[in-house]
């Protein structure tokens, strides 16, 4: 498993944690702690799971850097019959992996798989932009020269710094304005739509709630796991596979609110390197959502490496 010498990834200064990939920044409070408890007890029993499970499929070099522990994929891996390639030249399918915001396009080899290759903008601006295209509704708007209470939000990953705005103002540059969805539930709280999807295809919702007053934080209240179909209607997904198609979105997770007024989803980020699973979800629950998300990932690649011996022989 890739997982050795990760603390490297981090460094510590006066307090708070930074994040040397991304530059985010973690100040070491005892929320931050617990938290950290809470994801050692799930490593610890992915640890002791992953040693039952027979991995015989598919070999996987992950390119440019190598998923930690705390992404997502590390532990669906650990549960799949795909594996860690030890070098490039003995990868049966290749995974763009970087947190980058903006990545360059890098060349495909010939007759690999390469998952995320081309998902190479992921920026609050170009998913507003897909958003719109498949479903015909502006997300974006104008800060100038719009009549309602607007969001402001940095455009890089996983920033979280998003805040609300009643008067007009000049754009900033590397900020992205939407218009404010009201995705408020019946308790008062917010409530983001988070889905993991595989191949366009949403294998799970995450609902997490936490009070409106931390709309933009990354800390919930409460998260529990759902199933699509429950979540969303046939007409729905087929847009969210749509969207994912158009942002050549092979595996990631995406946020999607649900306008309380009207009923209207809205998709309003995308981060093809997810961590998880969320934090705040329950053991039984986390173990659930990696045994579901394994076994697409088992079928999704199995169709991949068909497709393209198919491709070969013709």
């Amino acid at each position: 498993m890739a997982s050795s010498a990760w603390w490297n990834d981090f460094r510590y200064a006066k307090g708070t944690m930074h994040v040397k990939k991304t530059g985010a920044a973690v100040p070491i409070e005892p929320a931050i702690v617990r938290d950290f408890l809470n994801w050692c007890v799930f490593h610890g029993w992915v640890e002791c799971a992953r040693h039952s499970v027979v991995s015989d499929g598919p070999r996987i070099w992950f390119s440019p850097d190598q998923p930690r522990p705390w992404y997502l994929i590390w532990p669906v891996m650990a549960l799949s019959r795909a594996r860690f390639a030890r070098h490039p030249s003995e990868a049966d399918v290749i995974f763009t992996f970087d947190d980058a915001t903006w990545v360059p396009e890098r060349p495909v080899p010939l007759h690999v798989p390469v998952l995320n290759a081309r998902c190479s903008d992921i920026s609050k601006t170009h998913v507003a932009e897909v958003f719109e295209q498949v479903s015909g509704r502006a997300l974006r708007c104008d800060p100038l020269n719009y009549g309602a209470p607007y969001v402001e939000k940095s455009e890089q990953n996983a920033a979280h710094d998003g805040r609300i705005l009643y008067q007009p103002q000049a754009p900033r540059d590397g900020y992205t304005y939407q218009r404010l969805i009201n995705n408020l539930d019946h308790d008062g709280n917010v409530l983001d739509l988070r889905c993991s999807t595989i191949g366009g295809e949403i294998v799970q919702v995450y609902l997490k709630r936490r009070p409106v007053e931390r709309r933009f934080a990354n800390s919930n209240t409460r998260v529990t796991l759902a199933d699509p179909a429950t979540v969303f209607t046939a007409v729905e997904r087929a847009m969210i596979a749509r969207f994912c198609s158009a942002m050549e979105l092979d595996w990631g997770g995406i946020d999607v609110l649900r306008d309380r007024d009207t009923g209207e989803l809205w998709i309003v980020d995308v981060n093809k390197t997810d961590m998880g699973p969320t934090i705040a979800l329950g053991l039984k629950d986390k173990i659930t959502a990696v045994r579901r998300l394994a076994t697409r990932l088992d079928a999704y690649l199995e169709t991949r490496l068909r497709q393209e011996q198919s491709a070969i022989a013709a």
